[in-house]
């Protein structure tokens, strides 16, 4: 992985992971779906009205990389499905979503019991 990523730059200074993302809402389950142009793509299991997908994103980015969801803020694109986030953290987010992003295997499915 010579080269910068496009859609996701860590700021060390500000301990801050930004990303691009292209959000695609009422998926059958949230799953990261590799690269789309310039972003990366998140399939959401949630429609997005009132809020859900946001919600749902945050959740799954969270548990993804296992950091709270108080460290994730969407910066832009709320309302629609190019979205930049902020992602507050160490080093490390950045190697934990190039591996994610790479492998594709982060799903789940918030429309299933947590015990699954």
């Amino acid at each position: 992985m010579g080269r910068e990523s496009t859609w996701c730059r860590y700021d060390a200074a500000a301990r801050q992971l930004t990303v691009t993302l292209h959000v695609q809402p009422n998926a059958r389950r949230s799953a990261i779906a590799g690269l789309h142009g310039d972003a990366l793509k998140i399939r959401i299991a949630a429609p997005a009205v009132d809020n859900k997908a946001n919600a749902v994103l945050i959740e799954f980015l969270s548990e993804s990389l296992a950091v709270p969801k108080s460290a994730i803020v969407i910066r832009r694109g709320a309302s629609g499905r190019h979205k930049v986030l902020e992602i507050f953290g160490g080093p490390e987010l950045k190697a934990k979503l190039d591996a994610l992003a790479a492998s594709r295997i982060a799903t789940h499915d918030s429309r299933i019991t947590r015990g699954l």
